[in-house]
């Protein structure tokens, strides 16, 4: 009988320790002010789910109230500020439950939930190695674990509440964790923001590709809308080979840990067509995910295709699905189509406004050309103040988006074979008005820049192709400045050699003051490098310390300093009026004749011709003219050559003299 007794009591005591260990982590979901938000009266009137508290839908929900009380578990936590943000009317608590204790190093990459039939929950990492359960990042430093006889319980605190895919009313009983084969066949049945995917289901069934989308494993599901099919040849281009394009295998992406312009391989890379897929981020926010047809063929160009990412992360028993506003790897609409497609809210609807804001006669015109290669500024590129006092000025905005046009079809590679070892230089459609690519590094590394009417812009996103030509998106409105000479000079590739020697003589101090206007003849680097094959001890000397001083007199000849700035053209008009132009110079007075040749200028200096290479680099506190070769006289050769000792090098001989005059006395 006393055993028995003490049997009992023993069975009270582990019962009373096991609700002792539940409560600590209900209470800590209940006190963590990061969890927490008001109260009971919400919900009573309904109110969306952002203002309950994660413990209260965890405590009114039996299963999860009971999987809290009696079973090991690992359970993911939103925070308060993840249910402001959210939009739904209710959360599912279930689906941020699991039936097995994980701690954040022994995550596996998948795991069931407790929902009701048991749909996935995935886990990534992002390049940081940040960890992701969907597309919620776990705060590392808050996770909790409680570990009481054989019941073990985690909980990881996530930065959003957990979305799963769930039916509409009345249909929950017929879908449960469907794979994304089900997902397409059962679309109309499920929440999906009333986005409708036949157009391209209907293309999976005539393509037998159904079994592309039930693969066991985890993949990464890309499936365009209806709504991209708006163009009524585009559906029957959508042949096994897109579908493929569609699909990355083996690979779970959700948005939020994401690799930006990250390549991954689609299923459709083989011999004879490669295809990859990446995803990256506009700064408002907006997810696109771009095709590149690497190696095409017949039916598939090359060339990237955009896609603007409509609703994202929608988890399936094999992987997650993103729907997309139109498919990829097809290449069916110009140019002027490209741009009008984008009018409404898309990656370049400032510059079309602005195209159309000018009365819309460039827009013809791109649309005239056979072949046409646009540098189209991204959205945020438009918002400099700078930009904003042109925008009233027709005319000048015109010649500023006709920069923007080539006549030819322009596509990395092309720009690379004329990059090679010397800057691309390409006319635009803007009459005497020329771009200058540079690309460094290789491959997916690559940084692509341009340089047209003084503005350096980088390529954020190259070779959009479209039927009769390319679009490139740049970060930067090109012929608007917005860096001094003095920054122009620093970050130019071309003009590297002549801020270095500004640099070291302090001669470019001056050269930030925005309260003057400069006019600068900057030598190119190959300019610099012609003077080391005709002098070469005096092309080592301009770069070297010692000789700062000759190098700063030199350089103080190609800068006029003047209440006004002088284009190439105002500087032709002068010399056909007065024989010469006379420019006031740190060194004396800089006189020249300014020629037009065949459509390219040419300084007359001292008996020399110097091409001009780039002219009317505009810059906000003057203006350079790059030029082929430095304004150098025989004299300041002969000067900085041979016969010139530096102070130091004077002191080093007289010591030397010293030294022998008294060795020879002590002798």
């Amino acid at each position: 009988r006393m055993n028995a007794k003490a049997a009992l009591l023993l069975l009270l005591l582990c019962a009373a320790n096991a609700a002792a260990d539940a409560a600590d982590l209900a209470d800590k979901l209940r006190d963590d002010s990061e969890l927490s938000q008001v109260t009971s009266e919400s919900n009573v009137r309904n109110e969306p789910v952002s203002s309950l508290q994660f413990y209260s839908l965890l405590e009114s929900d039996p299963v999860a109230n009971s999987t809290l009380s009696l079973r090991s578990c690992t359970i993911f936590v939103p925070t308060n500020e993840a249910f402001q943000r959210y939009k739904s009317k209710s959360a599912h608590v279930l689906y941020h439950i699991t039936t097995a204790a994980y701690s954040l190093k022994n995550l596996p990459s998948v795991m069931s939930s407790d929902m009701a039939g048991n749909p996935p929950l995935y886990i990534t990492k992002n390049s940081n190695g940040e960890i992701f359960v969907n597309n919620a990042r776990i705060i590392p430093s808050l996770s909790v674990e409680t570990n009481s006889g054989n019941k073990r319980q985690v909980m990881h605190i996530i930065e959003e509440v957990l979305e799963p895919l769930t039916a509409k009313s009345g249909d929950s009983d017929t879908i449960s964790n469907p794979d994304a084969l089900k997902f397409l066949q059962q679309a109309e049945q499920l929440n999906l923001d009333n986005l409708n995917v036949r157009t391209y289901r209907n293309q999976v069934t005539l393509a037998k590709k159904e079994s592309v989308f039930k693969s066991p494993g985890q993949h990464t599901f890309l499936v365009p809308v209806d709504e991209g099919f708006k163009l009524s040849a585009r559906s029957s281009l959508v042949d096994a080979k897109v579908i493929d394009g569609h699909m990355i295998p083996n690979t779970v992406i959700f948005t939020a840990a994401a690799q930006h312009d990250d390549p991954k391989t689609s299923a459709a890379f083989e011999d004879l067509l490669k295809v990859t897929v990446s995803f990256f981020k506009q700064k408002n926010g907006k997810m696109y995910v771009k095709s590149n047809t690497i190696v095409g063929d017949a039916k598939h160009r090359e060339g990237v295709v955009l896609a603007e990412i409509v609703k994202a992360n929608i988890p399936v028993r094999n992987g997650v699905v993103h729907l997309i506003h139109r498919p990829l790897m097809i290449i069916d609409t110009t140019v002027t189509q490209f741009l009008q497609e984008n009018a409404e809210n898309g990656a370049l609807r400032k510059f079309y406004e602005v195209i159309m804001d000018n009365g819309g006669a460039v827009l013809d015109d791109i649309n005239s050309l056979s072949e046409v290669t646009i540098l189209a500024p991204s959205n945020e590129a438009w918002n400099s103040s700078n930009i904003n006092n042109i925008l009233r000025d027709r005319n000048k905005m015109r010649q500023i988006l006709n920069m923007h046009i080539i006549k030819d079809r322009l596509n990395v590679d092309k720009i690379r074979q004329k990059n090679a070892n010397l800057i691309a230089q390409v006319p635009t459609v803007n009459n005497n008005t020329f771009l200058y690519f540079n690309i460094r590094g290789d491959g997916s590394d690559a940084v692509i820049t341009v340089e047209g009417g003084g503005v350096n812009a980088t390529v954020i996103q190259a070779d959009v192709a479209q039927t009769n030509g390319y679009v490139h998106i740049i970060d930067h409105v090109l012929g608007v400045p917005y860096t001094t000479v003095l920054g122009k000079l620093e970050s130019d590739p071309m003009m590297s050699d002549t801020y270095k020697m500004g640099q070291f003589s302090h001669f470019n101090d001056q050269l930030n003051n925005t309260q003057r206007r400069f006019t600068y003849f900057v030598p190119r680097d190959k300019g610099w490098q012609k003077t080391e094959l005709d002098w070469p001890s005096v092309h080592k000397k301009l770069f070297m310390v010692d000789f700062s001083y000759h190098s700063k007199s030199i350089l103080e000849r190609h800068l006029a300093i003047t209440d006004r700035v002088y284009t190439m053209d105002d500087l032709v008009r002068l010399s056909q009026e007065a024989g010469s132009v006379t420019l006031p110079s740190f060194r004396d007075a800089l006189n020249i004749r300014v020629e037009k040749e065949a459509g390219r200028y040419v300084i007359i200096w001292n008996y020399k011709k110097i091409n001009v290479y780039r002219p009317d680099v505009e810059c906000t506190n003057g203006i350079i003219h790059v030029i082929d070769y430095p304004l150098l006289e025989e004299r300041d050769v002969v000067v900085s050559g041979g016969s010139y000792l530096t102070e130091s090098s004077i002191c080093i001989t007289l010591a030397n003299l010293i030294m022998i005059t008294v060795a020879k006395l002590l002798n």
